[in-house]
């Protein structure tokens, strides 16, 4: 056990740049942890796309409405 330990205490030349490299790329890959990602509207993804307009809560409307008369056919029919 004590030669492993005075193994670490003798760092060649190469082995402490690697570990100065390794520190400085886990400072750089930090800093870009805490910069703020591109948001969604930058990507490709969203090419070719428009935004939802004003009359998108007449279309849910519609839709409950729709899911209303269905199960109140349900209910009619179940009781004849």
């Amino acid at each position: 056990m004590a030669l492993f330990i005075r193994q670490d205490d003798n760092r060649s030349e190469l082995q402490q740049r690697l570990a100065a490299e390794l520190q400085e790329k886990a400072k750089k890959r930090a800093e870009l942890d805490d910069t703020p990602s591109d948001d969604i509207e930058d990507s490709n993804y969203l090419k070719n796309t428009k935004k939802t307009t004003s009359l998108a809560w007449m279309w849910l409307l519609i839709a409950i409405v729709f899911i209303l008369i269905i199960v109140a056919s349900f209910f009619i029919v179940g009781k004849a």
